[in-house]
């Protein structure tokens, strides 16, 4: 029992800490704890170091030095690399059913249908399908040019043996900037023409692919008979959608400058494959 009471006593009793004048002897600070408010001090500082260290590690560059842990240029790559991967799933995907149609329609049969979720987020049912001023106008503009259109859109035959018997409708009327050339890759023809004109089928057909492309902007690609294939590149907007059927002179797509790459303005870039080879439009339309 005297033992333990000793043990009490001692766990409160008062220590004193001192700094003296080694000369004089005099005491310039002193401070006096006991052994519990002396570990309850030392417990208090750990704690703040271990805080202030968990602290400038979390919210300052100081992580940064931590072995293994990115920094600031390998975050921005992360990144990148992630919404370039992005893209490339949604290019994939495109060019996969860009195929699926293209066997489609070899083999006869009608384009696979692209379906989409729809969003439920929004409220399709409050939006107001209201005609802008723009639009009456551009709309009434194409009614205009076509009320005298007599372009022979019967659907062409399989028999036609000869590219000379085919009657191609212009796609646009313009100002050819851009001549095909081969040799440099250039597939197709450039027209420069208003901005916002319809672009026209040159020939009755299938859409066998509709999209968007980083170096080319919006796209459409038409199938028609006799293994002949048109491309329209750097649209402002799509006017139909993947399997639609057109007919020649039908507007399809309106002229723009969408595209990052091989572009300085607006105007349309027209390309026809025949056999899966390319030829020179100029040689078959009057532009």
């Amino acid at each position: 029992m005297a033992k333990n009471e000793k043990k009490k006593r001692n766990w409160r009793d008062k220590y004193r800490f001192s700094i003296s004048n080694d000369t004089t002897f005099e005491e310039l600070w002193r401070v006096r704890l006991t052994q519990y408010n002396a570990f309850l001090l030392i417990t208090f500082l750990v704690l703040f170091l271990i805080g202030s260290t968990i602290s400038l590690i979390a919210f300052t560059n100081l992580r940064e030095f931590i072995p293994g842990y990115p920094d600031v240029t390998m975050r921005r790559n992360i990144l990148m690399n992630a919404i370039r991967l992005d893209s490339l799933e949604k290019e994939l995907e495109l060019r996969d059913k860009y195929f699926a149609n293209m066997n489609s329609i070899i083999r006869g049969e009608k384009p696979a249908e692209i379906f989409s979720m729809q969003d439920t987020t929004k409220r399709y049912g409050a939006i107001n399908y209201t005609t802008t001023p723009e639009e009456s106008a551009l709309r009434a503009q194409v009614e205009n040019e076509e009320r005298y259109n007599v372009t022979f859109t019967r659907p062409l035959q399989e028999s036609v043996t000869s590219l000379a018997e085919l009657h191609f409708y212009p796609p646009i009327k313009g100002i050819v900037s851009g001549k095909y050339d081969a040799s440099r890759k250039h597939f197709g023809t450039d027209i420069v023409a208003k901005p916002r004109s319809p672009a026209a089928a040159v020939l009755d057909g299938t859409v066998i692919f509709t999209g968007w492309t980083m170096e080319t902007g919006y796209v459409i690609e038409i199938q028609h008979p006799n293994n002949l294939v048109t491309v329209y590149k750097h649209n402002a907007s799509l006017l139909k959608e993947t399997g639609d059927i057109v007919r020649a002179g039908e507007s399809v797509s309106i002229v723009g400058d969408s595209g990052e790459m091989y572009t300085s303005g607006p105007h349309l870039h027209f390309e026809i494959w025949y056999k899966g080879a390319s030829l020179d439009p100029e040689k078959h339309i009057l532009f």
